[in-house]
């Protein structure tokens, strides 16, 4: 009977232990990342947010940056991974956003040090879309006024030296 309880303890323990691992996997912030490195090193997180910038390809493998809205962290992932990435943000589209899971490296020893991500897999939250700049006319028309006093400056200076 003692056997039992003290397996069962053993096993619950390490059930727990695992339990303990995964639960790392919830979804955290860049700045939580950064000002928590050394907690969170080499544990499984989730991470979101727009990719920006290219989707630069190294071999099987691609570098990827996303931004949650606060800062980007470089997400080191496969190329079959990145290959599902259809827009990336930049001054005329706004980028996938993406949910990563991977390993997070405070200073990865394979990338110069560099804290990144490692990517084992992501999953598109919302696809990324051109966006259309239109020309706010309140600035413009503000732009030009301005231009024309400055002209009616420059005119009267020439007038006065004269």
């Amino acid at each position: 009977m003692k056997i039992n309880l003290k397996l069962n303890l053993i096993i619950i323990f390490f059930v727990v232990l695992i339990c303990a691992r995964i639960s790392f996997a919830q979804e955290l912030s860049s700045n939580e990342l950064i000002k928590n490195a050394k907690q969170y090193n080499g544990l499984t997180i989730t991470y979101c947010g727009e990719v920006i910038g290219d989707v630069m390809l190294r071999g099987n493998f691609a570098w990827v940056n996303i931004n949650d809205g606060d800062n980007a962290l470089g997400v080191w992932m496969n190329a079959s991974l990145a290959s599902q990435i259809k827009f990336t943000g930049n001054y005329k589209s706004r980028g996938d956003n993406l949910e990563i899971v991977g390993i997070f490296n405070r200073a990865c020893l394979e990338h110069g040090g560099d804290l990144d991500i490692h990517a084992q897999g992501i999953r598109k939250i919302a696809n990324g879309r051109m966006v259309s700049e239109e020309i706010n006319l309140d600035k413009r028309n503000l732009a030009l006024i301005l231009l024309a006093a400055l002209f009616l400056i420059w005119i009267l200076t020439l007038f006065k030296k004269q």
